[in-house]
């Protein structure tokens, strides 16, 4: 009797630990994720500078913006390209396209 409870409590730990390790795949990494457009207002923006000088490494920098969904909800943060970058300010509202972690569009709210 205690063998037979022992796999099987073990055999509960192994499907709840392939479960967890799913479900952190699908919403922090984004695989398999679905696409989703959401209404976020844009808190912040900043730009990173390449600091490698080596000749066969572009100097491409990176730009991030940090959104908020609803007033109280989850805050996250997309690389965005430079386009986005520039039209996006500190606090306009708009719908956000994400596939995961990547950034997909942003349409403001006029």
């Amino acid at each position: 009797m205690p063998l037979l409870m022992f796999i099987a409590i073990s055999l509960l730990m192994v499907v709840a630990g392939l479960g967890c390790y799913r479900l952190y795949l699908q919403h922090s990494q984004g695989h398999h994720a679905v696409e989703k457009t959401i209404e976020v207002t844009v808190l912040d923006k900043q730009m990173l500078e390449n600091q490698q000088h080596d000749s066969f490494i572009s100097n491409a920098n990176s730009y991030w913006i940090w959104v908020q969904k609803g007033r109280f909800g989850p805050k996250r943060e997309f690389e965005v390209t430079f386009d986005y970058f520039q039209v996006l300010n500190p606090g306009d509202k708009g719908q956000l396209t994400y596939h995961g972690d990547q950034f997909i569009h942003f349409a403001l709210q006029r």
